[in-house]
């Protein structure tokens, strides 16, 4: 990114393969899996299964949309870009004020999380003191340069995925040998209830959490700019994404939900009085008595929050860093200093990411959950965005005979696809009373950014006069 920035520095290419492949294994493995899946258990059942491996084929289809765009402009600040240049200004200033807010709320909850993996430990310590502490760590993470980012991100992904990989080994372990006790069977999917205890309508009322555990997988996006051979990497990051989630979420879900009945672990998970209190993965070893597999895993999933909160801030400043240049927000915030890192831009989201101190202190049983439907809100609005944009990018190959070189799946039926299933989660949120706020909240959200652009286009027009005056 040279041009006007040159002279006091510019986004450096640091990002290797193995970083872009852990970063996007990063964003799509949290607290939406780990903990988030909580909530999902209570509605779902066993059947949860089946809700992570739909929403996990549209979040691919997504990724596959916002791929092929990537690889013909590998540029910061993709998804603004895009909807900037494909779809008109408003789409763009909109699409990357919107990502920045998701992402900013994405670390809130992940910063939330890490207070109650701390609690597993140490009780006595409250959340908003953990996500405090944490919120410093990784804030000067991300104010380094890119290199020590993607080493960071790429030992926390790594610690998610040998973790998994030996939780899934443990488990189907148990589960063969019969070490795991005569509850541990695989059963338990269809036992208790059934695989839809509270019938389809049970997972289909849990599709909008569910969401929530695959608004990650797009900060792929974010690192175009920063990517060594973008063009081949990208594309290779995207295809192996369908495989992580059938390992990972699929994978690891039938065995946790094959070592304990479904409804003894949501009663231990809702002893509390809190659905959130901590994560399924610890409480299924410790109420099998592998004290240790239990602290080794709390460690992981306190690991997993920090690395999306990681991935977050970084995404975050590149966001703000590619309005900046397309004027879509102060210009101040585009420089970035000789070591290639936007400063401005990473404290301008940290200032923001401290309410999540806040309503840690204020509110810490209902911070998660508050947080969790916001996420979803936005992240709506984001998959749509990305949708359309590429709709209207691949319009745009087609009426100038261009062939991208990394193409979507089935288009144009995967992008109706897409849009229909956005709107399908706009009508499960309307209908749970504790997420419909955030759903009311969209359409004041989307007229606040008109007013903000009116206002932008207001200002520079002024400017405009002024100069030929």
């Amino acid at each position: 990114m040279s041009g006007p920035h040159s002279s006091s520095g510019e986004l450096k290419r640091g990002l290797k393969n193995r970083h872009i492949q852990l970063i996007a294994l990063g964003g799509a493995i949290g607290t939406g899996l780990f903990l988030g899946s909580a909530g999902v258990l209570k509605s779902a059942g066993p059947s949860m299964i089946l809700g992570y491996a739909i929403c996990g084929f549209i979040a691919f289809l997504i990724m596959r949309q916002l791929g092929e765009m990537i690889v013909e402009e590998p540029v910061a600040g993709s998804f603004s870009h895009f909807a900037h240049k494909y779809w008109g200004g408003f789409a763009g200033f909109l699409s990357g004020w919107n990502c920045w807010i998701l992402y900013i709320l994405v670390g809130m909850s992940e910063l939330t999380a890490v207070g109650k993996y701390v609690h597993y430990w140490w009780p006595e310590i409250p959340t908003w003191v953990s996500a405090a502490a944490f919120f410093v760590l990784i804030n000067l993470i991300n104010l380094a340069n890119v290199k020590v980012f993607g080493e960071a991100e790429f030992w926390f992904a790594i610690i998610k995925v040998v973790a998994i990989v030996g939780m899934i080994a443990l488990g189907s372990y148990l589960l063969v040998s019969g070490s795991g006790g005569p509850q541990a069977s695989v059963s338990n999917l269809w036992e208790h209830g059934g695989f839809f205890p509270h019938g389809v309508g049970g997972l289909v009322m849990a599709m909008a959490i569910i969401m929530f555990s695959f608004g990650g997988l797009e900060m792929l996006g974010f690192t175009a700019a920063e990517a060594d051979q973008p063009r081949t990497v990208i594309p290779k990051a995207i295809n192996q994404v369908i495989y992580r989630i059938l390992i990972f979420y699929i994978g690891a879900l039938v065995v946790l939900l094959s070592l304990t009945p479904w409804d003894s672990l949501l009663e231990t998970l809702n002893a509390s009085g809190d659905a959130y209190s901590g994560s399924p993965f610890v409480q299924v070893f410790s109420m099998l008595g592998s004290n240790t597999a239990a602290h080794i895993l709390n460690f992981v999933v306190l690991t997993a929050a920090l690395s999306v909160y990681n991935s977050g801030t970084y995404c975050n400043s590149r966001m703000l860093l590619g309005m900046a240049e397309q004027g879509d927000a102060p210009r101040v915030l585009a420089k970035i200093d000789k070591r290639g890192v936007p400063v401005r831009s990473i404290l301008a989201s940290a200032a923001i990411t401290l309410v999540a101190v806040l309503l840690n202190y204020l509110i810490p049983q209902h911070a998660l959950e508050l947080l969790m439907s916001l996420v979803v809100a936005t992240l709506v609005i984001n998959w749509a965005m990305i949708s359309f944009s590429h709709f209207k990018f691949r319009q745009h190959m087609d009426r100038t005979g261009q062939v991208p070189l990394f193409k979507a799946l089935w288009y144009p039926y995967g992008n109706y696809v897409c849009l229909a299933f956005v709107v399908f989660i706009l009508v499960i949120m309307l209908m749970i009373p504790g997420i419909q706020v955030s759903v009311y909240a969209i359409p004041v959200w989307v007229a606040f950014m008109a007013v903000c652009y009116w206002i932008k286009n207001k200002r520079k027009a002024q400017a405009t006069r002024s100069v030929l005056e």
